[in-house]
């Protein structure tokens, strides 16, 4: 007779165990698959920083992380809405650039020698980027209307102008890099100047604190005048603390990357820029493109989650045929949305030419890939109707944190796309498991 007394304590405290974790859960309103990512970047960065021998998790390389992470970031916060809606954009590449050497042309050469703008003159960069965003919004409205409109796939609308805007910026300079670009306009790459200082970041992250208590109040309020359920207050106080202990951490990280103000001195001096006398070394504080990425980031989850564009969106992925019986103008919401992600790919062009001081014909080469990998990791649903803005940024991050990793551990190039492709299908693998249990 077998005894099965002895294996209940254990049963019981395991279940009491699983019990407090759906309780924490409920309470706290977490998404699982949310904290499954950030988890894996956490083993991703430890186990980097130890195989690199402490070289990962230093002030300097998260720096340059969240700045190399920046330019996919905002893209993939559009590439989201493309995918929720069942399409996708293999273009977004090639279309950063052909803007991305645009709007180096019409800096360096086209408003100085044409027009007749002075160099350093202040409209020159900001003349530049309008190019830039209005290009970027003519290629999206244009993709937008075969796809919307003519009724030709996205898929191959896209792949075609994946060939078309990258032999378009070729034949602009008939494969010349054009270098340099105005040093204004260089602050959005970042760098020495590219960044808003240790005070200035201190008072973004104060800021931001008191943002996130203000969304976690008004969020119960608004609970309350519509008789929801309410978060316990434990459980709203104690995501409040993590989010502000975040956001403190990650500008403590950027003021202690100091640049030798030698360095700092010497950009100052090539590009004619009065820099203080007085200290050995300037903190660099929250890296500019990074600030874009997060403004990015708000008005896109602003726009997904609290306008009618935004449910419009996911309630065309989710159903298209119930959508147009609905009333809702399927065709034009498609248009919008390539239009919003050429605007978005227009800017990630800035940032990444900005950074490299230069409009090259291999800007965004690849790109594509790295923004649909980003979106889907972050949990963007490839049969579309759901996807979360936040989660594509983290995704973008999780990707720029495995390239930077293997370079820092000198693996190959090859075998950095063997990782990056194999991560990209475990991600839609997880997806699909997921989506059946669920």
């Amino acid at each position: 007779m077998t005894d099965t007394t002895s294996g209940q304590p254990a049963d019981t405290a395991r279940a009491s165990e699983l019990g407090a974790v759906a309780r924490f859960l409920k309470a706290t309103e977490l998404d699982t698959r949310m904290l499954g990512m950030v988890g894996a970047l956490l083993v991703i960065w430890i186990g980097i920083h130890i195989l690199s021998g402490g070289l990962f998790l230093t002030p300097r390389n998260l720096w340059n992380l969240s700045v190399q992470t920046s330019s996919v970031a905002i893209m993939a916060t559009g590439m989201v809405l493309v995918i929720v809606m069942r399409n996708i954009d293999l273009s977004v590449g090639s279309v950063e650039g052909v803007i991305g050497m645009v709007m180096g042309v019409a800096q360096a050469e086209f408003l100085i020698r044409v027009i007749g703008f002075q160099v350093g003159n202040p409209w020159l960069w900001i003349i530049a980027l309008a190019i830039g965003v209005v290009l970027g919004l003519a290629i999206g409205a244009f993709q937008g209307f075969i796809i919307a409109y003519l009724e030709v796939p996205a898929f191959i609308v896209t792949l075609g102008g994946l060939l078309v805007w990258r032999g378009m910026a070729w034949l602009i300079t008939s494969g010349r890099t054009v270098a340099p670009l105005d040093t204004t306009f260089q602050l959005m790459g970042g760098g020495p100047r590219g960044s808003i200082g240790a005070t200035a970041s201190w008072i973004v992250g104060v800021l931001a604190c008191a943002a996130v208590a203000f969304m976690l109040l008004n969020g119960r309020s608004q609970r309350k005048r519509f008789n929801f359920p309410l978060r316990p207050v434990w459980a709203e106080t104690l995501l409040g603390v993590v989010a502000c202990a975040a956001i403190l951490g990650a500008v403590w990280v950027a003021n202690s990357y100091p640049w030798p103000i030698g360095i700092v001195r010497q950009y100052a001096q090539q590009n004619g820029i009065t820099v203080p006398e007085g200290g050995l070394f300037i903190a660099h504080g929250i890296a500019i493109p990074v600030l874009m990425a997060v403004t990015v980031g708000i008005v896109m989850t602003f726009i997904t989650r609290r306008t009618r564009f935004g449910r419009y969106v996911f309630a065309i992925g989710g159903n298209p045929e119930a959508a147009e019986l609905a009333g809702i103008n399927t065709r034009w919401v498609t248009m919008k949305v390539f239009m919003i992600m050429g605007v978005l790919a227009a800017i990630s062009a800035a940032i990444a030419s900005a950074r490299l001081n230069a409009s090259t014909n291999a800007l965004g080469t690849l790109d594509e890939l790295l923004v649909i990998a980003a979106a889907v990791i972050g949990g963007t649903s490839l049969a579309g109707g759901s996807g979360t803005v936040l989660g594509a940024m983290l995704g973008a991050l999780l990707m720029q944190s495995l390239q930077s990793g293997m370079v820092l551990l000198g693996i190959d190039s090859p075998l950095q796309s063997i990782v990056v492709g194999a991560v990209l299908v475990v991600a839609v693998w997880l997806d699909t498991v997921y989506r059946k249990r669920v």
